[in-house]
């Protein structure tokens, strides 16, 4: 009862508690009326008890607290200085030990404190101790080199998402000295945050690997193999973002309507205004809204019972608006019988649905077994023992779309496996709608503030806590979600490196980035192209010093803005960082270069770096997607052959050329012109500065 009455009294307010107000407390407490003792000698019994309680709760609130990323099994850099930094009380004094060398610090007003390891060779595991008023023990400890990989989705994707494909590099990761830090996605509008969301490192092994992202284990793979050095990854990418979303505000300044945008955007009353009434529009626009009839009639349309009327036929894949539906954003349904043979049946199996837009739900036989509620991954869904049956099986699949084409994705496998056998989806199926969607109306506000996607709003949750953290390089892989303005992502995408390596401290940090591959339908004619624009942008970045790209130009999918082949991207970035952070001036770490034309009657004599052991055709066929121009710059398809290491460029139809261009396209498809360790040559263009 008596330290119910203490703690009721003096509880709250604890945190703030210092030392002298402590003893006050315990004199106040013990002299006041409120508290009474049935005898005088009670008095002085309680004190210890008394004493005992607020140094308790003194020190339980004043522990010393370490960053997310000062944790079990995480990476230093090696041969650097390296900060350690974290929380406690005021003026508390904190001592920290690692490697037989002892390092103290005393926190400031703020309660913040760090200290600086000395430079050290890679090795490991070791153990960190840390001691103020209590003490932290990090284990599992290893000095390597680290990287930050950043970026959007392409940056994202799991080995998971990639498990067919990378299914044997999974089962066999066997790397406990390649270490991956997860930061799960967070946003900040008011400015730069102290912590990360809660996280932890991973090391590369069967289970965990299936997390790490793709690009960035492929890359710290190699280079891991052949160092034999730790290579820790800390992972700050969301899908779907801008590069602005990872700039600090002081590194947007040249970038006036993303800094007007920053300072809206830090009075929360407009943003949650904002949120407010786009959800009120939402929900009113959801309101008039026919329902599915497929899920609100009395027999729902994927149940075994459900007798089909009415239905269309329509093809797998493909996408509706291509099959005689027009213009239609809402619910369609797929129906159809299949035949099941015995021996795919009472075993585990697979549904292959390739990729759908946006969202569904497969039935089976009146039973739902899968779903995925956007467009971008593949569609794998696993059946248990029992779920399919010899003889006839329904097959029922909802396909919500909210813009663009709906339904499935071309050129993407459709199949059911099972027992060692497959049998093919693709074909006819029988279709209806169930809903179709208004478009929304009245509101003026979309569906208000997407925070991930707002100046600032990335680096400030995502990338300030980490500028603490000595790194050897950064990897980025991003770009999509700025194609539609690549003129400014020329000088967005150098702002972005100055800004972090500012931040970082370290004026010459390498960065090493992904130019983007090849995507969406193959024009062949040539034409402009925003996708060609962004890859100039990239390739244009190579001026800046102590940086480094890797061409991806063959590596994409026509139909996937997330191509399957996470390995070569990784293991491109890997030859780069070979050469321009670990010195191996000798390796050909990139294919041909742009570097020079010159006019020579009809022909332009185009001259590259990167040259490497010579100039290829990669597939013995004539060099293909190049196109030349007069001073009109009407493009027209060149013929061009290697002449040493040069490419000489022509054709009749221009008899004065004065412009060449190079696999200028989304998506050149068959682009040819390699050097002979395999890397292909860059697209270009030599009109770009007129």
């Amino acid at each position: 009862m008596f330290l119910a009455g203490i703690g009721r009294k003096y509880g709250e307010g604890l945190t703030n508690i210092k030392p002298l107000q402590i003893r006050m407390l315990i004199h106040n407490s013990v002299s006041s009326p409120s508290i009474h003792f049935r005898m005088p000698t009670l008095r002085n019994a309680y004190l210890p008890l008394l004493l005992f309680f607020f140094l308790f709760a003194y020190k339980a609130t004043s522990q010393v607290k370490l960053p997310q990323l000062v944790s079990d099994g995480m990476v230093l850099q090696r041969d650097a200085k390296t900060k350690i930094w974290g929380w406690a009380s005021p003026s508390e004094k904190v001592t920290v030990k690692f490697k037989g060398k002892s390092y103290k610090a005393t926190t400031g007003k703020n309660g913040e404190w760090e200290i600086t390891l000395a430079p050290m060779k890679a090795g490991g595991p070791y153990t960190m101790d840390i001691k103020a008023s209590n003490q932290i023990t990090v284990k599992d400890i290893l000095l390597g080199d680290v990287y930050l990989v950043s970026g959007q989705s392409n940056m994202v994707h799991q080995m998971s998402l990639h498990n067919i494909t990378y299914a044997g590099d999974i089962a066999t990761a066997n790397y406990p000295h390649i270490r991956h830090f997860w930061i799960p996605t967070a946003t900040n509008l008011q400015g730069p945050a102290e912590k990360l969301p809660e996280s932890s490192w991973k090391s590369a092994n069967p289970q965990d690997v299936a997390n790490f992202s793709a690009v960035a284990y492929f890359f710290a793979r190699k280079l891991h193999t052949k160092y034999k050095i730790p290579i820790g990854l800390i992972n700050a990418s969301v899908g779907g973002t801008p590069i602005e979303a990872w700039m600090s505000e002081e590194g947007l300044q040249d970038f006036p309507a993303a800094v007007a945008t920053i300072n809206k955007n830090s009075d929360t009353s407009y943003v949650n205004s904002l949120n407010r009434r786009a959800l009120a529009a939402a929900q009113a626009n959801k309101q008039k809204t026919e329902q599915d009839k497929g899920l609100t009639g009395e027999v729902k349309w994927y149940e075994t019972t459900y007798k089909p009327k009415g239905w269309r036929t329509i093809n797998i894949p493909g996408y509706w608006e291509d099959q005689g539906i027009k213009d239609l954003n809402g619910v369609v349904w797929y129906r159809r019988e299949i035949d099941v043979p015995v021996s795919m049946t009472g075993v585990p199996a697979k549904v292959h649905l390739g990729r759908i837009v946006d969202a569904d739900v497969l039935y089976i036989n009146g039973q739902q077994v899968g779903n995925t509620t956007y467009q971008y991954p593949q569609r794998r869904y696993s059946l248990p023992a029992g779920v399919l049956k010899p003889g006839k099986n329904v097959f029922v699949i909802r396909v919500t779309n909210q813009g663009g084409k709906g339904g499935f994705v071309p050129d993407k496998p459709y199949f059911i496996e099972a027992n060692e056998q497959t049998l093919d989806l693709k074909g006819y199926w029988d279709y209806k709608v169930g809903d179709v969607f208004r478009p929304a109306s009245g509101s003026g506000y979309g569906g208000g503030l997407n925070a991930q996607n707002q100046p600032a709003a990335l680096y400030n949750a995502m990338v300030a806590p980490v500028t603490d953290y000595t790194l050897k390089g950064i990897l980025w892989y991003q770009g999509e979600s700025n194609a539609g303005n690549p003129s400014e992502y020329k000088k967005l995408l150098p702002a972005l490196i100055s800004d972090w390596r500012s931040k970082w401290q370290q004026e010459k940090l390498p960065f090493l980035y992904v130019q983007l591959p090849n995507f969406m339908d193959v024009n062949y004619l040539p034409s402009e192209s925003n996708w060609a624009l962004m890859r100039e942008a990239a390739l244009q970045t190579l001026a800046v010093p102590n940086t480094a790209m890797a061409v991806t130009i063959e590596l994409g999918e026509w139909n996937d803005i997330h191509p399957d082949n996470k390995k070569d991207v990784g293991e491109r970035l890997a030859l780069a960082a070979q050469r321009l952070i670990y010195g191996e001036k000798d390796v050909v770490s990139s294919g041909p270069l742009f570097q020079s034309a010159k006019i020579e009657g009809e022909k332009i004599i185009l001259s590259f770096t990167n040259t490497g052991s010579g100039l290829t055709s990669i597939d013995g066929e004539e060099l293909s997607w190049f196109a030349i121009a007069g001073a009109d710059k009407k493009f027209v398809w060149a013929k061009a052959k290697i002449e040493g290491d040069k490419v000489v460029v022509w054709s009749e139809e221009v008899p004065e050329p004065r412009y060449v261009r190079y696999a200028w396209a989304d998506n050149p498809a068959g682009a040819n012109l390699y050097n002979k360790e395999g890397l292909p040559a860059s697209p270009f263009r030599t009109d770009q500065s007129e």
